[in-house]
């Protein structure tokens, strides 16, 4: 089973039209941070940011970083035929 948290930043903020720069500017969150979750290259991101997040954008976990129901890979389907 692979689980998966999708990553919506981009999304809000191509709907909202707002630039990392200004997210940066307004949440004081560096530039490298917003732009490595903004490009999916984050592994982890701290408390305080998606504090910072939440509140900037007024959202919750769920816009943001939605859970992705447990899926079940072709090899796992592959087995469970067998």
């Amino acid at each position: 089973m692979i689980r998966v948290i999708d990553n919506k930043f981009s999304a809000i903020l191509g709907a909202r039209l707002i630039k990392i720069s200004q997210v940066s500017r307004d949440t004081g969150i560096s530039r490298t941070t917003l732009t490595n979750i903004y490009y999916k290259r984050s592994t982890y991101i701290t408390f305080a940011v998606l504090n910072k997040l939440y509140e900037y954008l007024d959202c919750s976990v769920n816009d943001l970083f939605p859970y992705i129901a447990e899926t079940t890979t072709d090899k796992e389907k592959e087995a469970l035929n067998e």
